[in-house]
């Protein structure tokens, strides 16, 4: 083996080196007589959360506009095509349709783009309208994955249902490499789907030298949007992954029909339906709104980190952060559902946290606002992807030690009033977080009802129920082995990364992404998370405990799932790393007299933005040489690079 291989591993061994180097550092600081004085002994003062919520400042303004402005180019850049078949024709119901080419071409391989619904379809071709061959496929001897498509006149076949259309084929560009080359000028179709609609979107012609031929036919349906056809099939162009369910979900609301994919809530795919109402059915119409709400994360983490901290320096650094995890940048280019439950769990802690800092005997009126819309947002969330529901866990031990200290701290001037104001403010959080949710998460099935025919509360009551006993099962059924599937404790240190995309088609290159946590927001942040696990008790720090809940409340259930899970669902935890970090920095501030603490804290995000640059073209797709991913980022043998 080439010993230039092993080269490779420096690079995390560096990197998690500095990572300790800092930590120990870091703890070396809390030793010194000043930290001893934050935390005087033997008589420490009463944990707390209220206290001061550092309001944003015009200085904030650049560094917020500036971080959110850069990230969004790159976030942006290709992400995806503008332009896919728009027009389908519907074989649905074994509906049979002759097409007719202004003259005879010779056919070597077909691209066929399909649309809603699925089943097969029988093809037929002639070249005067009275002989016919059929499309017949077969296993490949030496590949059972891969089929051999040849035309023949059908004698001794049963089923010549060649040209399939599965649910993993929608919304992508299909190839089919033919065995032998026939000339055609007649094209007989003919659909069965297993279930009313089978939409076929457009189809596209080769010669034997790979050229696309130009049908001639702009009138004809299925060759009517030749310009849609791209150069070749990627990403780029075509569905990959969970593509296949969420934008078709997003489009069958949009289109009326009852969906195929009913393994969420579908508030989030109402979202993604918006980028595409507005840019049509297109990869950039329906990855648009996930990478808005990606690049909308950042000012509000950092409003977030300056409210937390006080600091725009600390602020600047942890959004950028977020802004350099990889996961991060992947999850909200793709278009599933993830990024809202990211979104909204980032919303529903922070509106939890301007509640918690207020001080004891704050009015009814005051606490009213952040509850509601920390309510507003978990029910906004859960009706979007349950990962949201985790979250409440945290939102609930949060607000209850955050009553007790409120109920504990009372001012003895204003004491007769505690008893209303708790009974109030018990009242009104039952609206909020239970109430209100219930509400926004049976409203988010009105599309359901409304393909089923039937408006009627009821029918809409027991649409949403009746699919919540379905995700019960579907997500207990969930156990299918998978090459990237990984466990809750391979997240923590970025062990097994799930792979969305590879093309290996130009040799010595390769075009590939996949979905990990940045090494220093990964490795760093869990340090940050045991920090803050510490200093909730040494220093009775309600921040650091706010962090610690909330990152348990995203991971632990994870303990306790048994289906086959993947890297990005721990996505949702990636925020409470980068707090983390935050809280880490702050802590470092308060010592500012005796430490220089700003560029250890500048090295940190420095070195998680070089790591992006360094890994960004396996984080959006583009093309490099084999040996780039060889010899510079598959850290791990587990890395799918």
């Amino acid at each position: 083996m080439n010993p230039a291989r092993y080269i490779v591993y420096l690079f995390p061994l560096v990197t998690v080196a500095l990572l300790v180097y800092f930590f120990l550092w870091y703890w070396q600081t809390q030793r010194t007589p000043l930290a001893q004085q934050l935390v005087p002994e033997p008589a420490r003062p009463r944990f707390r959360f209220a206290g001061t919520c550092h309001p944003m400042v015009r200085r904030d303004a650049l560094p917020v506009l500036l971080i959110t402005a850069v990230y969004a180019v790159t976030a942006f850049a290709h992400l995806g095509s503008f332009q896919a078949p728009q027009n389908a024709w519907d074989f649905g119901d074994g509906k049979t349709e002759t097409f007719v080419l202004p003259e005879s071409v010779l056919v070597s391989k077909l691209w066929y783009y399909p649309q809603l619904g699925t089943g097969k379809y029988q093809v037929e071709i002639s070249t005067d309208g009275t002989t016919w061959l059929s499309l017949w496929s077969k296993t490949d001897p030496e590949d059972e994955d891969e089929s051999i498509y040849y035309w023949a006149d059908g004698e001794g076949f049963e089923d010549s249902y060649a040209l399939t259309q599965n649910y993993n084929q929608l919304f992508k560009w299909n190839e089919i490499e033919l065995d032998n080359p026939q000339y055609i000028r007649y094209l007989r179709i003919t659909g069965q789907s297993n279930k009313g609609l089978l939409e076929l979107g457009e189809l596209a012609l080769f010669d034997e030298a790979g050229n696309r031929i130009d049908p001639g036919a702009p009138d004809n349906p299925l060759f009517d949007e030749q310009d849609t056809v791209p150069e070749s099939i990627s990403y780029y162009n075509s569905a990959y992954f969970d593509e296949i369910y969420h934008p078709r979900t997003a489009y069958e609301h949009i289109q009326g029909v009852y969906p195929y994919e009913i393994s969420h809530p579908p508030l989030g795919k109402l979202i993604l339906g918006m980028g595409i109402r507005l840019f049509g059915m297109t990869p950039f119409g329906w990855r648009f709104m996930g990478t808005l709400f990606g690049v909308g994360m950042l000012p509000l983490l950092y409003v977030f980190l300056k409210n937390l901290f006080g600091r725009t320096s600390i602020a600047t650094c942890g959004t950028i952060l977020l802004a350099a995890d990889f996961m991060h940048l992947t999850q909200t280019r793709l278009a599933t559902i993830d990024t809202y439950a990211f979104f909204f769990i980032l919303l529903m802690y922070y509106f939890m946290y301007r509640y918690l800092v207020l001080p004891a005997g704050a009015s009814f009126k005051r606490c009213a606002l952040p509850l509601f819309l920390s309510g507003l947002f978990w029910g906004i969330g859960a009706a979007s992807k349950w990962t949201v529901i985790y979250g409440c866990t945290g939102l609930v031990v949060l607000y209850f030690i955050g009553l007790y200290q409120k109920l504990r701290d009372w001012p003895e001037e204003t004491r007769r009033e505690r008893l209303g104001w708790t009974v109030k403010i018990l009242a009104f959080s039952v609206l909020v977080f239970a109430l209100i949710p219930a509400v926004i998460y049976t409203l988010s099935y009105l599309p359901y009802a409304a393909a089923s025919g039937d408006l009627s509360l009821q029918n809409l009551i027991h649409e949403m129920w009746e699919n919540q006993k379905y995700m019960l099962s579907y997500h207990s059924g969930v156990n299918d082995s998978h090459p990237y599937s990984s466990r809750w404790y391979q997240w923590l240190l970025d062990i097994r990364p799930i792979l969305y995309y590879m093309d290996n088609s130009v040799s010595g290159y390769t075009t590939r992404f996949a979905a990990f946590v940045n090494p220093v927001v990964c490795w760093g942040g869990l340090l940050a998370i045991l920090s803050t696990a510490v200093q909730a008790v040494r220093r009775r720090c309600g921040i650091a405990l706010f962090l610690f809940i909330g990152y348990l409340a995203q991971l632990v259930p994870w303990f306790f799932i048994g289906r086959t899970t993947f890297a990005y669902h721990y996505f949702p935890s990636v925020l409470f790393l980068v707090l983390a970090l935050g809280y880490v920095f702050y802590t470092l501030s308060q010592q500012e007299d005796l430490v220089s603490w700003k560029p250890a804290m500048y090295a940190v995000t420095g070195g998680a933005v070089g790591l992006y640059a360094l890994f960004y073209p396996v984080l959006v797709g583009i093309q490099i040489p084999s040996w780039y991913g060889t010899y510079i980022l598959r850290w791990f043998p587990s890395w799918p690079f």
